[in-house]
């Protein structure tokens, strides 16, 4: 036999035998892309898992600041009967004090034959945290009082001019 024809013989089986050329760069970029989706999803559940924990501790100080300024008015009124019904159309909004401070305002909303309306606003735990109480005082002892209370976790300066700042906000009420 020829050595010639052996080598054509050889030569087309060695062609058909050979790999493609870049196969392992395509699988090394198919799992790295696999990877930083992968990395990227985490990263984005920790993200949210992470603002949804820092909402519900705001929430919980707008909870307790709405809380605190209800007591203080149910104690002003229950104890002190700061918030009777005045027999004078122009008397003064009363202002009870809480936490050894006065309310950065008082004001009388409505006074009727009926009821007086009271709103107040405080600045609590060192003007970090605001809370509007609104006072609603029957004409008559057997009527009902109300008291609603609105907690924020910012200071009164934030609520009184928000300028696009993110609070929450909780509110509670008492009536008897």
């Amino acid at each position: 036999m020829h050595p010639l024809r052996n080598f054509l013989s050889i030569a087309p089986q060695r062609r058909h035998r050979r790999l493609p050329t870049g196969f392992a760069l395509l699988i090394a970029v198919i799992f790295m892309s696999v990877m930083l989706a992968f990395g990227l999803a985490l990263g984005s559940l920790a993200y949210k898992q992470e603002v949804l924990a820092s909402s519900a501790l705001e929430s919980q100080y707008a909870f307790y600041a709405a809380d605190a300024a209800l007591e203080c008015a149910l104690m002003a009124d229950q104890q002190y009967d700061i918030f009777a019904y005045p027999s004078s159309q122009n008397a003064p909004a009363p202002a009870p004090t809480c936490e050894a401070s006065s309310p950065i305002s008082a004001t009388v909303l409505s006074h009727t034959a009926k009821q007086w309306a009271v709103a107040l606003r405080y600045d609590l735990d060192r003007s970090t945290r605001c809370a509007d109480v609104t006072v609603y005082k029957p004409a008559s002892a057997s009527g009902t009082t109300y008291l609603f209370s609105q907690g924020y976790d910012v200071s009164c300066a934030t609520v009184a001019n928000p300028s696009g700042a993110r609070f929450s906000s909780r509110g509670i009420f008492a009536r008897y």
